[in-house]
């Protein structure tokens, strides 16, 4: 249990929590690590299952979603929803100027927030501890950045400009100095994603020397800075961006010479050179960082990929063998994106399911709906979850039977009085789900009247004795294309006049997935002839983003009875939301698929749609449109 956190003058106040004698579980919540499992002071196994929160990393200096958001509300959801660690990103520049006494008033909505009127960004940091502490959460810091700069993770090392590696050291032992009794704060992610390739001027790197740029020795000397002022902490370490091959020195300028994975994903050094924290080993966890192709077009996303070609040439080599050999455990910082019932759904669910079977530990990216390239479990107005990403996160949190477990010994997942979560001293065992039996097969599998690019299908629900149906998988051939809560789906972005074949499979809360269902093949309906459409696309710009208006007109003899709408970015534009249909984003090609109120479209009629995005620089305007995979003229 956290230590008691008392506000005293309008200052929060961190105050050691009294230990109650005669316990037979650990009074205090910290952990360790044994071989590739992470445990409590008592050795029982835990697996924390979370998710990130950022803002106070960023130029604002306080959480995001303040202005509008309530924190204890926000806060609870996400307790009450079996999140059970929030990784918390930061900034060395921010907690230099906290240490420095320097604080500001943030922007914060006093309405919404009203036990946050006239409190400054490090009292609302305090504040949102003791809510974390009284609804069963944990937290650890990650340093995003160097600087307080909402893109300040672009730049590639831990030091940046007047913030040296030295002051980097100072801003972590003056934290851990601050919250060293407060057992709320579980853990140091040391720095968010080293990066940089070969060819860059400055590039982080991975070997045994001192260099200014190594981000190894970085690593193990300010985790020996903050682990002798806290022991108990629990150090991540993340991974650089390339490794030389076998042989290759770190000054080769030949591509073919390197590895190369995620910001943060490269984990190959550990083999031949680890981590060393001496007597403080046992506090080591390696934290890598995955994404999927709407985040960047890796070569590994190219062809025929899936589950087993990720895992074997991917997640296998680069961090996945840390795990399967017992070096240390995983936990994977950041993993996460926007629900595409494609490709990158696709990388999400093969993901989910790793970290199901393995036990990997992960926070995911991220709470926050503002994340440009991923969105978020929560939506814009900071309430609302996103059902449809939440149900594929779901299975890989932390249950026992049906409720959620906290890391909190005293304190329940949800609080006090919750219904859903239940404390670690009730859990029995270690992290395992105690239901292995997978639910009943779907039957009764049928599709329904296709549109020339839709097929809805319908089946019998799938029953489970154990912890619940949590969803459905929907498999076209042998390649997953989306999830359904419900027994209905409707299959979108299909070609006309083409024979699919569809199957479903049942999966419960614990993860268990049930056999396929029998097969159903469906047709779809023609699509209309070429040159009976034209759109119109305009946009309002800004910095950074626009807004994007397309009309439609349908010029041909025909009514359209559904239709989906197709067009490619051609400057690095990113798809942030839509309305008036539904909008995906698959690499550069973008399709709006019409809702069940504009789905038919009579000859000369005008459908309107729209939708927000980012822009990376020039906003170049798609040059070619497709209706139902029929070419559009353009006015």
């Amino acid at each position: 249990m956290a230590a008691a956190v008392v506000l005293l003058a309008g200052t929060l106040m961190c105050q050691p929590a009294a230990t109650p004698a005669a316990q037979a579980v650990p009074a205090q919540d910290w952990l360790h690590t044994q071989g590739n499992k992470i445990v409590d002071e008592a050795g029982k196994e835990v697996w924390l299952t979370g998710t990130n929160w950022f803002g106070f990393n960023t130029s604002e200096r306080v959480l995001h979603g303040l202005w509008s958001g309530n924190l204890q509300q926000i806060t609870k959801s996400m307790a009450d929803r079996g999140l059970n660690v929030v990784r918390i990103p930061i900034s060395a520049q921010l907690l230099l100027e906290w240490s420095n006494g320097q604080t500001i008033m943030p922007n914060v909505n006093t309405n919404a927030n009203p036990d946050l009127a006239g409190l400054n960004n490090l009292q609302v940091f305090d504040r949102f501890l003791a809510l974390c502490e009284q609804h069963g959460l944990k937290v650890f810091l990650d340093l995003h950045s160097a600087e307080a700069d909402n893109a300040g993770h672009v730049y590639p090392l831990w030091y940046k400009g007047s913030i040296t590696t030295e002051n980097v050291y100072q801003a972590w032992s003056w934290v851990t100095n601050r919250y060293k009794t407060n057992d709320t704060i579980i853990g140091a992610d040391l720095k968010n994603e080293p990066h940089g390739q070969w060819s860059e001027t400055l590039f982080a790197k991975w070997d045994n020397s001192t260099d200014p740029t190594n981000f190894k020795h970085f690593a193990e000397t300010a985790a020996q800075r903050i682990l002798a002022i806290n022991p108990k902490l629990l150090i991540f370490v993340e991974g650089t961006e390339v490794y030389p091959k076998d042989g290759v020195s770190w000054t080769s300028k030949n591509k073919d010479d390197w590895y190369s994975n995620w910001w943060g994903g490269q984990l190959r050094g550990v083999a031949q050179q680890p981590i060393n924290l001496g007597q403080y080993q046992h506090q080591l966890v390696y934290s890598p960082h995955d994404y999927g192709p709407l985040v960047y077009e890796q070569p590994w996303f190219t062809g025929d990929w899936n589950r087993t070609t990720l895992e074997r040439d991917v997640w296998d080599p680069n961090w996945l063998y840390i795990h399967k050999q017992g070096i240390a455990p995983l936990l994977i910082g950041e993993w996460g994106g926007f629900m595409d019932g494609g490709r990158n759904q696709k990388w999400m669910m093969a993901l989910r399911d790793l970290i199901k079977e393995q036990h990997l530990h992960h926070t995911f990216w991220v709470l926050n709906p503002n994340s440009g390239d991923t969105g978020g479990l929560l939506k814009d107005d900071w309430v609302t979850w996103d059902e449809a990403k939440y149900t594929l996160l779901k299975s890989a949190l932390w249950t026992q039977g049906t409720k959620f477990v906290s890391l909190d010994h005293q304190v329940r997942l949800g609080g006090a009085g919750s219904t859903t979560g239940i404390s670690l001293s009730e859990a029995t065992g270690g992290s395992g789900p105690v239901d292995t039996t997978p639910p009943s097969t779907p039957t009764a599998l049928t599709a329904g009247t296709a549109t020339s690019t839709s097929i809805p299908l319908t089946w019998a629900a799938s029953s489970d004795d154990g912890s619940g149906i949590a969803g459905y998988d929907i498999y076209r051939g042998t390649t997953l294309v989306g999830t359904s809560t419900t027994p209905a789906y409707t299959a979108t972005g299909l070609t006309p006049s083409t024979t699919y074949s569809f199957t479903v499979r049942a999966r419960d809360v614990a993860g268990n997935v049930s056999a396929a269902s029998t097969a159903v093949t469906a047709t779809t309906a023609a699509g209309q002839s070429t040159g009976s459409c034209s759109v119109q696309y305009r946009t309002n710009d800004w910095s950074g983003g626009f807004t994007g208006t397309i009309r439609i007109t349908n010029t041909g003899t025909t009514a359209l009875a559904g239709w989906t709408l197709g067009f490619t970015f051609p400057s690095g534009q990113l798809l942030s939301n839509g309305w008036s249909a539904t909008w995906t984003q698959t690499g550069t090609s973008v399709s709006a698929t019409a809702l069940s109120w504009n789905g038919t479209l009579a000859p000369g009629a005008v459908v309107e749609v729209g939708f927000n995005a980012t822009s990376p620089g020039a906003n170049t305007a798609p040059t070619t449109f497709t209706l139902n995979n029929n070419p559009c003229s353009t006015t």
